[in-house]
């Protein structure tokens, strides 16, 4: 059937605000549904309360509404624009609540409006537990035996019929919120009441746990001709028990029996089906019984893009959600093109030639106190994907891409060696589970003890196993005696230059320089769909040891954006705003763009953003490969966060061009001693301070700049280590921390201003020039980090004379820095004066906001400044809006009870909001203003 030409317009509901169990997964998801329907000529509206998102850009939908998700603002919506139908399943959960909601309370058929790519029924019959259950078993798919409470009593009557162990799920809720697994009655009550409390019904499913089993997943499309395919199978490492945004996954599924597969292939379609006669998405979750695989039971099926959908698009080069919307506006699957071929159509399944592996990134350093064990509720906050033509291959670039100071898997010397630790960790999974699995092997525990232990299939554990006997055939030689098959097979497991020089007893260079006389280079395969079988047009590629290299370099002029790799706090979705910004501004340029990044929830990870995308590790060999292979004007750093800051020194060193702000101006920003050097240069207030580079020198210091003292390390993000301390010991005690965590890092002690105003300003300098964008003011006292305060555009309360002092002040840094293109500088205002915190020479978190706020394409500019195309003058700035935009933090403390929720110098919100205003008697801005501020003084 083709398109449904009674459809011309078509509003997108988005997700909100990122927090855990539905992060920036969905901005990819949302921007690409949103391109596929403008290219069908229809009108795309789209709602979403996030400023940090491409899909709330200009570029991406027809009409944006940066809105509450609420059914207010949807009937706002309604009311100005004429809308044919809804597609609600861009939006995770967020997106299906809202759109049930509104059709609850009548206002999609009293406005005329569709929902399109689900029904309501479909949601009702997935998110609702009992529903989904009866479902299951009239259709004769296999559930654990369960119950559904809606009462405390209900529960307990359940928990007596089935006995334990136990699994307890709310209904309506993502991330797995509230789920827990409850091993005994002693631990039941409790975890009733979380599930009672979190469900928005007060309805939990209590089902006989089925953990051990292992998990599976598979991602379907199905179009109104009922056509269905998989896109691709996905393997849980680790059982059922641990939820699957927090376990390792494996693309395609590597453990399953063909005959299994199969049946599973079946129950899948046969689960979509019974839900309802619709066009779009669906996610099946599947539990297999371990010694008898044809046992499948189905845990869930979710009819929408999942997180997972993100994963399975990136992994196989198949765009699900693009294809999806369109299915959701009439088309059928073998009327549309493969996007990757451009010569086969959208009806058929991927086939992979290779391997791709998803490890979480955990952020429990930032919640002291947390339980870091992992379970049934998500508690990660980003992920990464690696490619290889193997396992192994892929999850040692995997390793290498998580920024946690890992080189690989293992050969790094980090392992643990104490049995009893190495044991109760594998009992009591948490971030480091895939390390301790190889350490567990290498101390010589038994795959018999450690799969009892863990559950995870004995096929990974002798790929890992078989990493390790090849260390130590390594370690036999040194890099004189090595044989190139050696280093090759090494090269051809994932091993990084790193690894093999600890292995080896030298230095990463040398280990770079011998590969390279051995004749050993890393080639680029395409990322195809169709395993080779026909040709690809689209230039997607991940790296291998191997002869034929498929990345053809051209002769072009072009340019590389590094990317800000696995989404964490303090370095979150908006760096991947505005790097996507800075390759589309390059490709306006006259620039070939070429992408690096390792985040599969992106939107700078689509095939379809940069002339080349390289899915590869963040990580120095694998760009300094890419950049040897393409040869580029030079590389843009500022755009990706501290990930893509911190290869500058590296590229500096190898004469490799930094576009835009030179690394000696980089690094006197970075290093907290040099930059306060230059405030005393210019004459600029700023606290006192002092360098320490170990605790005695650092009680030396303090007594001269007088406690209390903001400790500051260099080169971190999102404020990680800083603390304010009180008196000598908590110095001591941090600085031996910090150190420890951080080796020969400089240190910079603050005397900390107390009561001061925050502030901070973003500009654009050409050199000559400085242009700034915005000064905002936080609602919050300097102490709590920028990321966590609530914050006001522009100012609200600052005197003529103090934003005078901050517009000097940032022009005076920005020229003395000699920045080309961006700039953020923070300030502490105190008694009318204002003091300099720190300045970063780089897209800030908070750019997305401004350019929102604003409306304008400040990234476009300064892209085009660093490239040196441009100077400030060439633009015609648009007058500032009236009003004020509220930044809105939004946390994810639910998922970590009973941990310490008081905000400081180190960051700890997940994600934002924005809230447009039009003056200070706004009753939100005014409930906002005193909650704070009565918060504070308590």
């Amino acid at each position: 059937m083709p398109k449904d030409n009674s459809i011309k317009s078509v509003l997108i509901i988005g997700s909100g605000p990122i927090i855990i169990g539905q992060a920036c997964e969905f901005d990819y998801s949302g921007s690409q549904a949103a391109r596929s329907l403008k290219e069908e000529g229809i009108e795309v509206s789209l709602i979403n309360s996030n400023p940090a998102t491409i899909m709330t850009d200009k570029v991406t939908a027809d009409h944006i509404y940066l809105l509450p998700l609420t059914p207010e603002s949807i009937a706002k919506i309604l009311n100005e624009r004429k809308i044919d139908a809804v597609l609600p399943t861009m939006g995770g959960q967020t997106g299906l609540n809202l759109c049930k909601k509104c059709h609850e309370t009548g206002l999609w058929e009293k406005n005329g409006v569709r929902i399109i790519g689900v029904d309501i029924d479909a949601i009702d019959r997935t998110e609702n537990r009992e529903k989904f259950r009866k479902l299951m078993i009239d259709i004769g798919v296999e559930v654990p035996p369960s119950g559904t409470a809606t009462s405390f009593l209900e529960g307990k009557e359940i928990a007596q019929a089935l006995g334990f162990p136990l699994v307890i799920r709310p209904s309506y809720t993502l991330g797995g919120s509230g789920g827990s697994f409850v091993p005994v009655k002693e631990e039941f009550d409790g975890a009733l009441n979380r599930g009672m409390h979190i469900s928005p019904i007060h309805e939990v499913l209590i089902e006989k746990s089925v953990a051990g089993w292992k998990e599976f997943e598979l991602e379907l499309l199905r179009d109104s001709n009922d056509n269905v395919i998989i896109i691709c199978s996905i393997e849980n490492l680790d059982p059922m028990g641990i939820h699957t945004g927090d376990s390792v996954t494996i693309a395609p599924a590597l453990t399953l029996a063909d005959t299994a597969y199969q049946k599973m292939r079946d129950l899948a379609i046969k689960m979509m089906r019974s839900l309802g006669k619709f066009a779009g998405g669906c996610n099946v979750q599947f539990a297999v019984n371990p010694e008898n695989d044809r046992q499948i039971i189905a845990i869930e099926i979710n009819p929408r893009v999942s997180r997972s959908s993100a994963l399975a698009s990136k992994a196989t080069g198949y765009p699900i959600a693009k294809i999806a919307a369109k299915l959701a506006i009439g088309y059928n699957l073998d009327e549309l093109q493969n996007q990757i071929t451009k010569s086969t159509s959208a009806f058929f399944e991927p086939t992979l030639d290779y391997v791709v592996v998803k490890i979480p990134r955990w952020n429990f350093d930032k919640f002291i106190g947390s339980d870091r064990s992992l379970g049934l509720q998500m508690k990660s906050v980003g992920e990464v994907m690696a490619i290889g033509r193997s396992f192994q291959e892929a999850i040692q670039k995997a390793c290498q891409s998580l920024e946690i100071k890992r080189n690989g898997l293992g050969a790094d010397g980090r392992e643990l060696t104490n049995q009893e630790p190495l044991i109760a960790s594998l009992e009591h999974p948490s971030w480091n589970r895939i390390f301790h699995i190889y350490d567990a092997i290498k101390l010589g525990l038994s795959f018999k003890t450690i799969h009892r232990i863990t559950g995870i299939d004995n096929w990974f554990l002798r790929q890992i196993e078989d990493l390790i006997m090849l260390e130590k055939e390594i370690e036999k030689h040194d890099i004189n005696t090595i044989p190139a098959e050696l280093m090759m097979e090494a090269k051809q497991k994932g091993y990084a230059d790193r690894q093999l020089g600890h292995l080896l007893r030298c230095f990463e260079s040398e280990v770079y320089k011998k590969r390279s006389e051995m004749g050993i280079k890393r080639v680029y395969k395409l990322v195809d769909t169709c395993a080779a079988e026909f040709p690809a047009k689209t230039p997607y590629y991940y790296s291998t040891f191997e002869n034929e290299n498929e990345s053809i370099s051209s002769g072009k002029k072009k340019v590389v954006v590094l990317g800000s790799g696995p989404n964490r706090i303090g370095q979150g979705i908006e760096f991947d705003y505005c790097c996507v910004h800075g390759v589309l501004a390059a490709r306006e340029a006259g620039y070939e763009t070429i992408m690096i990044n390792c985040n599969p929830e992106t939107v700078s990870t689509d095939f379809d953003i940069a002339d080349k995308l390289y899915f590869e590790p963040v990580f120095w060999e694998h760009v300094y490969d890419i950049i040897q292979h393409e040869k580029p004007e030079g590389i843009i750093v500022q755009l990706g966060g501290q990930t893509a800051l911190k290869l500058a020194e590296k590229l500096n060193r190898y004469n490799i061009k930094i576009i835009g702000t030179s690394f000696d101006s980089i690094d006197i920003a970075e290093d907290r001693g040099r930059f306060s050097e230059l405030l005393r240069d210019l004459n600029i207030p700023y606290p006192p301070f002092a360098v320490c580079e170990d605790a005695d020198h650092a009680a030396e210091v303090s007594r001269n700049l007088k406690f209390p003292l903001l400790v500051r390390p260099s080169y971190v993000l999102g404020g990680q280590s800083m603390k304010i301390v009180i008196n000598e010991q908590e110095l001591e005690q941090h600085v031996v921390k910090l150190l420890k965590d951080i080796p020969g890092n400089r240190i910079l002690l603050d005397h900390f201003l107390e009561h001061a105003i925050e502030a901070e300003a973003d500009a654009i300098c050409d050199g000559e020039d400085v242009y700034i964008m915005g000064i905002m003011e936080h609602i919050e006292p300097a102490g709590i980090h920028s990321g966590d305060s609530y914050a006001v555009l522009p100012t609200f309360d600052l005197s003529e004379d103090v934003i005078r002092q901050i517009e000097e002040h940032t022009r005076r840094i920005a020229l003395a820095l000699q920045v080309i293109g961006l700039i953020n500088i923070q300030f502490a205002v105190k008694d009318g004066k204002v003091f300099v915190i720190e300045a970063n020479p780089r897209a800030s978190r908070t750019m997305p906001f401004i350019c929102k706020a604003y409306d304008e394409p400040y990234l476009n500019y300064a892209t085009k400044i660093m490239l040196g195309k441009n100077k400030l003058k060439d633009f015609r700035f648009s007058p500032k809006k009236k009003g004020y935009a509220l930044k809105i933090p939004v946390f994810s403390f639910d998922k970590f009870p009973g941990v310490n929720k008081e905000l400081g110098p180190e960051m700890k919100s997940t994600g934002e909001a924005i809230y447009f205003i039009d003056d200070l008697k706004d009753e939100f801005f005014v409930n906002v203003y005193s909650e704070r501020n009565l918060y504070l003084s308590r």
